[in-house]
């Protein structure tokens, strides 16, 4: 199965624009199936004409091809995004869903106020899921070299025990506006996706001995296939350039 990774894209303005064409392109040769956010997905207003503006029109030709878009939510995020159709949130703020055909189930949380109710929740969803690959997505991320924010160890104690214990075999993140692949934590790769529309650029500390990866000198996203035990990524930049990619193994039940 194929998907796209997108993060921190929603100002509507070029550059956008021109990374959606990017994206565009690739799904001409490599027809991902759907796209999942790691949230920021508008800036600004929410109002009908900012979600044209911001979403459907740069990501018009994906929609068009059937791409399903299926979005977490970050802090600039308005709540009532849950209820935007194209977003296939179904009115929930984090929730979790199977590939169309494959053992592959995606796990979609809220990052910014992680209640008591959400934490059981995903702690029995990925424990009670038996699909081969479980991959969970959300906006600030566990691990990150980000000097603006960085690691959010407050969410690394709440949800890294969940994730080793329930078998997730890859997360993806947003927040800091850069690319970075971290070296595998506990077993398990991270990501941070966050330079769809925004970037922060020179903010990864290479000092900081977490990253496998890093690239914040233009917008990216995250392109991936599955196939049986391995998932093989690309990361392109808004020019086309690969910036990053290899193959991930997926985690064995303990």
């Amino acid at each position: 199965m194929k998907f796209a990774v997108l993060g921190d894209f929603g100002t509507g303005l070029r550059p956008q624009y021109e990374l959606a064409d990017q994206m565009a392109k690739l799904h001409a040769r490599f027809p991902f199936e759907l796209v999942i956010t790691v949230g920021d997905n508008l800036y600004g207003g929410e109002r009908a004409e900012d979600f044209r503006k911001k979403f459907e029109i740069p990501y018009k030709a994906l929609l068009d091809s059937g791409v399903k878009f299926y979005a977490s939510l970050g802090n600039h995020d308005a709540r009532n995004q849950r209820f935007y159709k194209l977003f296939n949130m179904d009115g929930k703020l984090y929730y979790s869903f199977k590939a169309p055909e494959q053992s592959v189930r995606f796990f979609a949380l809220e990052s910014t106020y992680p209640d008591a109710d959400q934490i059981g929740w995903v702690g029995k969803e990925l424990k009670g899921a038996n699909d081969d690959w479980k991959i969970a997505f959300f906006h600030h991320p566990l691990y990150s070299s980000g000097e603006r924010h960085g690691s959010d160890t407050r969410l690394r104690t709440t949800f890294e025990p969940l994730f080793v214990d329930g078998n997730v075999s890859v997360v993806f993140t947003g927040h800091d506006h850069f690319y970075e692949r971290i070296k595998p934590q506990k077993g398990i790769p991270y990501f941070v996706v966050g330079s769809g529309g925004q970037l922060r650029s020179g903010n990864i500390d290479t000092t900081s001995g977490l990253t496998a990866k890093g690239f914040d000198t233009d917008l990216t996203f995250l392109a991936a296939e599955i196939f049986e035990d391995s998932l093989t990524f690309n990361t392109l930049s808004r020019t086309g350039q690969i910036v990053d990619s290899g193959v991930i193994t997926r985690r064995q039940p303990q």
